[in-house]
């Protein structure tokens, strides 16, 4: 997970052609019109105790004995509003763009996850299926919807010198255009507050491993010969090599468990099957959950990772083995584990599953045995 600034200037995003008008597609949610309470101005919000107040959640504290103004359901927002930072952080959009994000969910939906909404708008953004934002469950993923949102927001030509309501509005093409705006103090509180509880993990999942210069090393096997893998698949034909340590085995299999699961940047991979997309793994907490089932504690980031164990080389790679990628071997951006058979498995980056990938594909910058 690399470390982001807030003040990131460019914008990595694929290009995404929504079609004749691109972004300008309305959701017609129109939340405002539901009730005048969703113009309300917070001009006296405590920032600093509403940040407070939401890091006290995020690390566990009981919601419903939390009360945060401008926020009825803070159990249920709080990790939808998670999402959303978490998103737009693996997306490399700039902190400005998270709050955009935010605020127009807390203006949509109140940050709830809506399963209805005017014609055919549903989810946090109240985006429409017929309006081409994907399909009902699609928009109701959370992790879709905000990368939706994002992709729609930085078409929009000259957005980070709009301020936040005209941003959201050129995505949302709303009925009441200055809905958004009240919204900004306590998105901007949210997003300071939850983006300050995630680790620096030399993730970066805008780079593929897919376009990695060539394995060098003395190593034959390569993963070549298993073909084409098919994402969140196991090669046919591959096992566990019989000599892997018990303890990397459990690790690899814990692991291999976790195949097809959607990378989430930012995700503890405490429940990669589960509902909730923070629950997902990214690449170093997939190699830290694999290793606590062994009873291996591992750090959490990729940056403090490749200080565990010990250095071992490409040619004398063992199954288990921590793989580092991206950046420099002193400070990579990406891990990975050994399966022997010459694959690797990851978390590679927002929108992919977890995988196994030919190690031929990888540009090795150091392996760690920590067992």
């Amino acid at each position: 997970m690399k470390a982001l600034a807030a003040s990131i200037g460019v914008v990595v995003l694929s290009p995404f052609l929504l079609g004749g008008a691109a972004m300008m597609m309305a959701t017609s949610s129109e939340a405002a019109a539901q009730s005048s309470a969703l113009f309300q101005c917070l001009p006296d919000l405590d920032t600093s105790k509403v940040t407070e107040q939401v890091t006290e959640i995020l690390n566990g504290a009981d919601a419903s004995d939390i009360r945060i103004e401008g926020l009825d359901l803070p159990g249920e927002q709080i990790p939808n509003a998670q999402t959303i930072v978490a998103t737009g952080i693996s997306l490399q959009v700039p902190e400005r763009g998270q709050v955009v994000a935010l605020a127009t969910a807390l203006q949509e939906s109140r940050l709830r996850n809506l399963s209805y909404g005017d014609r055919d708008s549903l989810g946090l953004f109240q985006q429409r299926p017929s309006q081409g934002w994907g399909t009902t469950d699609q928009i109701r993923d959370p992790v879709h919807a905000s990368t939706r949102f994002y992709e729609a927001l930085v078409q929009v030509n000259g957005w980070q010198q709009m301020t936040v309501a005209q941003a959201a509005q050129a995505v949302q093409r709303s009925g009441y255009p200055d809905a958004y705006a009240p919204w900004e103090p306590l998105a901007t509180a949210l997003q300071k507050a939850i983006a300050a509880t995630f680790p620096t993990t030399g993730d970066d999942p805008e780079q593929s491993t897919g376009n990695a210069p060539p394995l060098s090393g003395c190593t034959t096997a390569d993963g070549s010969s298993f073909g084409k893998i098919p994402e969140g698949t196991v090669p046919k034909g591959y096992e566990i090599p019989k000599g892997a340590d018990p303890r990397a085995r459990t690790a690899i299999l814990w692991a291999m468990h976790q195949l097809g699961t959607m990378y989430q940047w930012g995700g503890t991979c405490t429940a990669p099957h589960g509902p909730d997309p923070m629950g997902r793994c990214d690449c170093s907490s997939l190699m830290q959950q694999a290793y606590a089932k062994a009873g291996i504690p591992l750090t959490r980031t990729t940056y403090t990772q490749v200080g565990e164990g010990k250095a071992v080389s490409v040619k004398a790679m063992q199954p288990g083995d921590l793989i580092f990628s991206r950046g420099t071997a002193a400070r990579p951006e990406h891990v990975g584990m050994y399966l022997g058979e010459g694959l690797v498995i990851e978390a590679p980056r927002t929108g992919k599953p977890v995988r196994i990938t030919p190690l031929k594909d990888w540009d090795v910058l150091a392996v760690r045995r920590v067992i």
